[in-house]
């Protein structure tokens, strides 16, 4: 079995490659390296894996590949509210036109699973959690993009899109952006969180779960395929303080602040209910503890490389 993923040089996908690899599958990988050239080194001496250096949205690419393929994996994106907002043009040109155009040139027989985000909920009212039946009222443009690019996947059948909560842990391509990375680099670095609309509710996932759900929707897309399913920790369901307090049990010295002289750019505030998931048989494995851990173990060995500062 042959899996296209797009985006494979990402943060997702430098764990997600390598767990392919891993179960036995051969993996194409399309990246243009944008922002890392070395994150999959470890996969080149594997016969089964191919790199080719491209852009998901060159048309004539993207059909060529997609026909010698039984899953694609569309990871390619600008991810996140505040990269989105600085690049508008680029955001639509790849999270949705980018998506629309593998809808129409790829073959019916191919499977999509498609990464969307859980920012489409945008907020969900206090005391209830957000379902997959739940009404999408995306925020940013980040997750606007991405909800319409769900819906072109939805329509097309033979899909599965996997509604994302924030992820966290150890990647070959470290991300700082996300929001349990940034709190226990800067508890390590600075000894201080200062944090603003404490309030807001967030649910977590380790990258590796990310990239297990994947091989598992593989494993069984037949039952599954032209559904939508959140994918996320029902033991990290938090607000922003009540996360910041977990970080302090593994950093006791940390320090957090509340303040109320600024206000989070990032106004969603929702729990999830991956209950649907769940009763196909998944269940993730990593806890918000162990990632934190696991953070705190690695951060020293990231901060020597020059990549990764100029991402903070």
């Amino acid at each position: 079995m042959r899996i296209l993923v797009t985006g494979g040089a990402g943060y997702i996908g430098s764990v997600l490659i390598g767990k392919l690899l891993k179960e036995g599958y051969e993996v194409v990988c399309v990246d243009n390296l944008r922002y890392s050239k070395t994150s999959l080194l470890g996969y080149i001496s594997n016969e089964r894996f191919k790199f080719v250096y491209g852009d998901a949205r060159d048309k004539e690419l993207m059909k060529k590949l997609s026909k010698n393929v039984d899953f694609i994996i569309p990871l390619a994106a600008v991810v996140g509210a505040p990269a989105s907002a600085k690049n508008p043009f680029l955001t639509k040109s790849l999270n949705y036109d980018a998506i629309k155009m593998l809808v129409e040139i790829c073959p019916k027989d191919v499977g999509i699973i498609y990464p969307n985000t859980n920012s489409g909920y945008g907020r969900c009212p206090a005391g209830t959690f957000c379902t997959e039946e739940s009404p999408l009222n995306p925020l940013s443009l980040y997750a606007k993009t991405k909800v319409e690019a769900e819906k072109v996947v939805m329509d097309r059948g033979n899909t599965v899109s996997l509604r994302l909560a924030t992820v966290f842990g150890v990647s070959p391509r470290m991300r700082l952006d996300l929001l349990v990375n940034n709190f226990v680099y800067r508890a390590m670095k600075d000894k201080v969180l200062v944090i603003f609309e404490p309030h807001f509710r967030r649910n977590y996932i380790h990258v590796e779960d990310v990239a297990d759900t994947f091989i598992f929707v593989i494993k069984n897309f037949d039952r599954m395929k032209d559904n939508v399913f959140n994918v996320g920790l029902n033991t990290a369901n938090l607000t922003k303080l009540e996360l910041a307090h977990k970080i302090k049990e593994q950093i006791p010295e940390l320090v957090i602040l509340v303040s109320d002289y600024a206000h989070d750019p990032d106004k969603r505030d929702y729990y999830i209910s991956t209950k649907k998931l769940e009763s196909f048989g998944w269940k993730a494995r990593k806890s918000l503890e162990e990632g934190i851990k696991e953070l705190i173990k690695a951060y020293p060995m990231f901060e020597a490389s020059e990549p990764f500062v100029n991402n903070i």
